[in-house]
């Protein structure tokens, strides 16, 4: 009788977790990105021509830097769930080799207790 390997199923989530990983370290970058786009155009650029879409852009970039932030904060959450699962996972498929090893060897037990003696 075969089970579903617990092991494998662990691994199904190790890929996840590695891209969830990537991708917040991509938002991150680009957060600090726009961070560093809506610093210069709110510092550089002479208060006079901060107006209209330049200073709509300013917002804007502002509002992406916030938005990446959270996007980022939350992608760290599924990584730091995800890789509480994996380690769930990993206790489970420890105990089910123990329990397996248990079987076996009472199935051995009652094997050579049930063999008549010569």
């Amino acid at each position: 009788m075969m089970a579903t390997p617990v092991i494998n199923q662990r691994g199904d989530l190790q890929k996840p977790l590695q891209k969830t990983q990537a991708v917040t370290a991509q938002l991150k970058i680009a957060s600090d990105h726009a961070m560093v786009i809506g610093t210069v155009l709110a510092h550089e650029l002479p208060a006079n021509v901060q107006v209209g879409e330049v200073a709509q852009a300013i917002e804007q970039t502002e509002a992406l830097k916030d938005k990446l932030n959270e996007s980022a904060e939350t992608l760290s959450e599924v990584s730091a769930e995800l890789e509480q699962e994996i380690s769930r996972r990993r206790e489970v498929a420890r105990q089910l080799e123990a329990s397996r090893a248990e079987v076996h060897e009472l199935q051995a037990e009652a094997s050579d207790s049930q063999k008549p003696e010569a």
